[in-house]
């Protein structure tokens, strides 16, 4: 609470200077609303929420990438080339040796495979390099207020970072992130920190933001809490007949169908496969085609984390990537 006061006062000792109380969101109506309900749910202070909207600025940069995010304008071979590549794979495995035994004790406690873990702050963030550089207010304002087909989740997770940052003792407009809100080693947004981010190091404090350990076991617990399966397959390669079933092609959903009713549907997995296992066909376009795969119930909790069934290959091939090198250089 102290930062917030500290805010609260330089804001308004700005307000007489600068005029800040006339610039920034304090005055759209959907601030009212969410200013009223956190007063009234969440016992905040009105005036002190009013000038902290005052500081906050529409970025119209983020509306601009919010209608072209890589996973649905990419084909898959263009997209995959963001994410795999020899650097990338390189500091995964400097990653995994400078935190191994975090990354051990995440599998131990939580089931999760390390390599994906790896992967999977390796995509969002290059190991801690990259973690944004949008104030988190300023996105999570924008797309709450000024992006009406996405208003009600943002106004929701715009919701919990206030709540987070008064839990967390933060000033508000001091934590940057992503275009979209998320934030630190694994891009978790204000929702999935208060869900699923954890103390893994017992410190007393959850730090995903500069605390290597804290975020992989919140990754680990997002996954778990995302019904993840240990010991289980992620994806297999598959073949197609022709005139194979379209209808399911990439639909992200909890796998239903066996692995051998999709062989009558014309989708055969390359190797053993346990029939009774559930999964999802997938296409891939690749430079000279398609390429098929079979999504298991580990692939659908991937993209729980982001919506996208090239995002849960990149991580996934990712992780085989960095597994194998490892598993190379510790031969």
């Amino acid at each position: 609470m102290r930062k917030w006061i500290l805010m609260s006062v330089a804001c308004f000792a700005a307000s007489l200077s600068s005029g800040c109380l006339a610039d920034g969101y304090q005055e759209h109506p959907l601030t009212r609303d969410l200013v009223e309900r956190m007063v009234v749910e969440h016992d905040f202070d009105r005036e002190a929420l009013l000038e902290l909207f005052s500081q906050v600025e529409k970025k119209q940069s983020i509306i601009d990438a919010m209608e072209r995010p890589a996973e649905k304008v990419k084909p898959w071979h263009e997209y995959r080339e963001i994410f795999i590549q020899e650097q990338r794979i390189d500091r995964g495995v400097e990653f995994w040796r400078t935190n191994a035994s975090d990354l051990q004790r995440a599998e131990r406690e939580y089931g999760v495979d390390p390599a994906v873990i790896v992967a999977i702050i390796g995509v969002e963030t290059m190991y801690g390099r990259i973690t944004g550089s949008y104030r988190v207010m300023d996105a999570l304002a924008t797309l709450a207020f000024d992006y009406p087909k996405r208003s009600p989740f943002f106004t929701k997770e715009l919701e919990n970072f206030l709540l987070l940052t008064r839990e967390q003792d933060k000033d508000p407009l001091s934590l940057k992130g992503s275009y979209a809100g998320a934030m630190g080693y694994g891009q978790f947004m204000p929702s999935s920190y208060r869900n699923y981010a954890v103390d893994f190091d017992g410190d007393g404090r959850i730090d995903i933001w500069d605390n290597t350990t804290d975020a992989i076991g919140s990754v680990a617990n997002y996954f778990v809490g995302h019904g993840w399966r240990s010991n289980q397959p992620v994806t297999v390669k598959a073949t197609a007949a022709n005139g194979y079933r379209e209808d399911d092609i990439n639909k992200l959903k909890v796998p239903d169908t066996s692995v051998e009713e999709l062989r009558s549907q014309g989708f055969t997995p390359v190797g053993q496969i346990d029939g009774s296992k559930k999964a999802i066909p997938l296409r891939l376009e690749v430079e000279n085609g398609d390429e098929f795969w079979l999504g298991f119930d580990n692939f659908y909790v991937i993209t729980r984390y982001n919506h996208s069934y090239r995002y849960a290959m990149a991580v996934y091939q990712l992780s085989e990537l960095i597994r194998e090198r490892m598993g190379r250089e510790a031969g």
